[in-house]
C-alpha cells in the first residue's frame, strides 16, 4: 500500500510540475512589416514596422520608422487580410473581430487594428515607438499575416459627428501599407495552449492512471 501511494504521490508530481514548466515556457517573438506605396511627387512612402512581444500576454511593442510620409498626423491600423493583390485597397477593413466601434488606441472601446495616430516630421519621417494592450501575436488576437495602413489624414478616433468618425476615423485614403510577418522562425511556439488546458489534461491522465493503480490494492 505504502508503494502505491508513494508511487501515485511521485506521478502527481511529475504531472504538475511538467503542466507548470510547459505554461510558463515562453520566448520573445518578434514579427515586421515593409511598408511601401505609390509615389506622390517623387517621394515613395516607405519604411518599416516592427512588433515585438516579450512574452505570453504582455504588450507589444512597436517600432516605426518611415520616410516620405507627408508633415503631420496620419491614422495608423492593422487591416483584416493580408492581401495586397490590388494593393493597399484589398486589405479590406480595420481589424475588428469583436465588432466594436472605432476609438483610439488607448479607449476602453476600440478595434484590436486601431494603432491611433503617427506624426511626420517636417522631413516626412516617422521615428516613434509605442506599446499596445489590444493586438498580440499569438492567440485569437494575433496580427500576423494580417495588413498594416498608414492613412492620408488624421484620424479622428471615433470622436467627431463625421458618419465615417466610428468607422474609420475619417482619416482618409491609404497612402502606404504592408503585410505583417513573422521576423524570426521560433523553434518552439509560445502560448498555444493555457497553463489552465495543460494542467486540465495532466489531471485527467493521473486520474486515469490512479484509478487502475488503486485497483491493483
Amino acid at each position: 500500500m505504502f508503494t502505491t501511494r508513494s508511487s501515485t504521490i511521485t506521478i502527481l508530481l511529475v504531472f504538475l510540475g511538467l503542466a507548470g514548466c510547459y505554461a510558463e515556457k515562453t520566448s520573445k517573438i518578434e514579427a515586421v512589416a515593409f511598408l511601401t506605396g505609390p509615389a506622390k511627387n517623387n517621394v515613395v512612402p516607405t519604411g518599416n514596422v516592427t512588433f515585438t512581444q516579450n512574452a505570453c500576454g504582455e504588450n507589444v511593442h512597436v517600432r516605426v520608422y518611415l520616410t516620405g510620409i507627408a508633415p503631420g498626423k496620419h491614422g495608423f491600423h492593422v487591416h483584416e487580410k493580408g492581401d495586397l493583390t490590388n494593393g493597399c485597397t484589398s486589405l479590406a477593413a480595420h481589424y475588428n473581430p469583436e465588432k466594436l466601434a472605432h476609438g483610439g488606441r488607448t479607449d476602453e472601446i476600440r478595434h484590436v487594428g486601431d494603432l491611433g495616430n503617427l506624426e511626420a516630421n517636417e522631413q516626412g519621417v516617422v521615428d516613434t515607438t509605442f506599446t499596445d494592450h489590444l493586438i498580440s501575436l499569438t492567440g485569437p488576437r494575433t496580427i500576423i499575416g494580417r495588413g498594416l495602413v498608414v492613412h492620408e489624414m488624421i484620424d479622428d478616433l471615433g470622436k467627431t459627428a463625421h458618419p465615417e468618425s466610428k468607422k474609420t476615423g475619417n482619416s482618409g485614403g491609404r497612402v502606404t501599407c504592408g503585410v505583417i510577418g513573422i521576423n524570426e522562425v521560433e523553434a518552439e511556439w509560445p502560448c498555444m495552449v493555457g497553463s489552465s488546458t495543460v494542467i486540465s489534461l495532466s489531471l485527467t491522465v493521473l486520474l486515469g492512471v490512479l484509478g487502475i493503480m488503486l485497483l491493483k490494492i
